[in-house]
């Protein structure tokens, strides 16, 4: 319990934890509210976990409900406080656990993954009962916590119940309501050979209502970003146009009680949004409100990712469409290295074809993971040194005479490139959070003063670790300066970074490029062609494999918390490609 809420902000210290046994049959329950909105609960019998809940679930139900209704009747709590509370209510930011281990289980359902034992239940009911009383007696100030989350949502609950029945009138919660005015229908019937594309901006909706096949694919273009539902109750989720207009366009209703699977009007949904950063950040929403309202429809493998392409390129007749950045740069290193050989002039060695291109897209991740560190304030030359210096590592940082030699080695070494006065300084200082010393390197960059850290969490980065390793394999080759041999014409590179400019150069030659900044770019034959026709288009299914995993990561990027976003970002740098910077 305490790992599911690691990213969320708990309401009370530590979880609620209980373990009985009871007529031969163990149970253990742990639970924790959250300030969050989204009920999280874990079912296991005999350690087989039970995704279908059974008669243990409901006995943990319903004994929480009637445990906290009941002490909230016998107790000295405002008279604000003293309202009937419904089992979602109380059930709302709630994190659990519920473990029973059984002689002769039962196991029901399709899966075979519901406890079906009756007498579970009672048992289950009277341990929480016994249990949870006398917890709330003796923790007043835990209690009123959970009584004041529960009853914030009961005031939400009674807000949505009216925005329900206002909304009701429309039939939109049940799925029954006439469709959206700006929804492109198709004329196909069949769920099952239908597929609805929801489309980011209206422009972009009309390139694809226009190149669409209307017999089985129907357009509903959204405007602007959705609600971050991460971050809001039911009732908030009930008042947002789009989320509304895009649930009476699919028919299912929303909510537990209006969900209806069954009325589903497509078995293909199809996110289609530009391949640019704005684009991400709503499919990002889109995907989250799936995951937290419509979470039957990602697990039957029915959400799609459209991969529209970024960039058309022409050379003579032949056109082709690629998908992002990453594609390109593999399209122009291909094509600049197709007649290329490059000598190393110190080391006489020759590359060509495959293990060149395998080379350099070393030097170009490289090149990319220094760039990421100059944007941390640390100038290109004082990496260079630090990369030279391949001994350097956390462990150096507790030596202050091994670092005192090193700043001594970085100022002859630096000398070439500055003057005595733009000569960085280095100030070395202690680092009491990870107990070690710390260097401060202060230095001018384009007439303005910077100051960049040589420290614990530099030297520990995934992109450090990842320098040092591809500089040995680069440098394995040769060093500059390099020489260039293409169809009989010699160019030389004077380091890596020409070298990668000249290749590039060479893959341009006659290339046309045309990027596309959105969908709307496209004219409908084009998006048909690249992103709508099942023949030829690339689709992303999406999939829940680890549904606590994605529980945590919907938490950590769409949540309140700052810090683990921070941290996931960090973590995660390396794996990052593309960004629209």
């Amino acid at each position: 319990v305490t790992f599911l809420n690691q990213n969320k902000h708990p309401i009370h210290p530590k979880p609620i934890y209980f373990e009985a046994e009871k007529d031969g049959v163990t149970i253990e329950i742990a639970f924790q509210y959250n300030s969050g909105y989204t009920e999280t609960i874990f079912s296991f019998a005999n350690t087989i976990n039970t995704q279908e809940g059974g008669t243990h679930l409901s006995g943990f139900k319903a004994a929480l409900t009637r445990t906290i209704n009941n002490y909230i009747s016998k107790s000295s709590l405002p008279k604000n406080l003293k309202i009937n509370l419904e089992g979602s209510d109380l059930r709302e930011g709630l994190t659990a656990v519920i473990s029973v281990k059984l002689p002769n289980p039962q196991f029901e359902g399709q899966t075979k993954t519901k406890l079906g034992n009756s007498e579970i239940k009672g048992l289950v009911e009277s341990v929480v009962n016994e249990r949870l009383s006398a917890f709330l007696e003796e923790h007043p100030d835990i209690a009123r916590k959970i009584v004041e989350k529960a009853t914030e949502a009961a005031r939400a609950r009674e807000a949505a119940r009216k925005a329900k029945e206002l909304i009701r009138r429309k039939s939109f919660l049940d799925g029954t309501s006439s469709l959206p005015g700006k929804l492109a229908d198709c004329r196909e019937k069949n769920p099952a050979l239908s597929e609805i594309f929801l489309v980011e901006g209206d422009s972009a909706g009309g390139s694809a209502k226009q190149g669409r096949d209307p017999q089985f694919q129907a357009i509903l273009p959204l405007k602007g970003k959705i609600l971050n539902v991460e971050k809001a109750r039911f009732d908030k989720i009930l008042e947002n146009q789009e989320i509304i207009t895009m649930v009476t366009a699919l028919g299912v209703g929303l909510g537990e009680e209006e969900y209806s699977p069954e009325k589903l009007r497509y078995h293909n949904i199809i996110i289609m949004t530009d391949a640019d950063v704005d684009g991400s950040h709503i499919r990002t929403l889109l995907l989250t409100f799936f995951y937290r309202q419509l979470r039957d429809i990602i697990e039957k493998g029915q959400l799609y990712i459209a991969q529209p392409p970024l960039f058309k390129i022409k050379k003579g007749k032949k056109e082709q469409y690629l998908k992002d950045e990453g594609a390109l740069e593999e399209f122009l290193l291909a094509e600049g290295v197709e007649n290329l050989k490059v000598v190393s002039s110190q080391s006489s060695r020759v590359l060509a074809g495959d293990q060149l291109i395998k080379w350099m897209k070393k030097i170009i991740k490289y090149q990319k993971l220094i760039q990421q560190l100059e944007r941390k304030n640390l100038s290109k030359k004082v990496m260079d040194f630090l990369i030279q210096n391949s001994g350097l590592t956390e462990s150096t940082l507790k030596d202050e005479k091994s670092l005192r030699a090193l700043i001594d080695d970085a100022k002859i070494w630096l000398l070439p490139y500055y003057s005595e006065e733009t000569l960085p300084k280095f100030d070395l200082f202690r680092d009491p959070e990870h107990e070690c010393l710390a260097i401060r390197v202060i230095f001018r960059e384009n007439g303005r003063e910077k100051i960049g850290l040589i420290d614990f969490d530099l030297l520990s980065s995934p992109e450090f670790e990842e320098i040092k390793r591809l500089t040995q394999d680069i440098k394995a080759f040769g060093s500059p300066p390099f020489r260039l041999e293409n169809n009989g014409s010699i160019l030389e590179a004077k380091n890596f970074s020409e070298l990668i400019d000249q290749v590039f150069a060479l893959g341009k030659k006659g290339v046309e490029i045309q990027r596309y900044k959105g969908l709307g770019e496209m004219n409908p034959e084009q998006l048909w062609e690249t992103t709508m026709n099942p023949k030829t288009r690339t689709l992303l299914q999406v999939k829940i494999e680890d549904a606590v995993e994605a529980d945590n990561i919907f938490t950590v990027l769409m949540g309140d918390e700052v810090e683990p976003r921070r941290e996931f970002i960090y973590q995660n740098a390396l794996e990052a490609k593309n960004l629209d910077i």
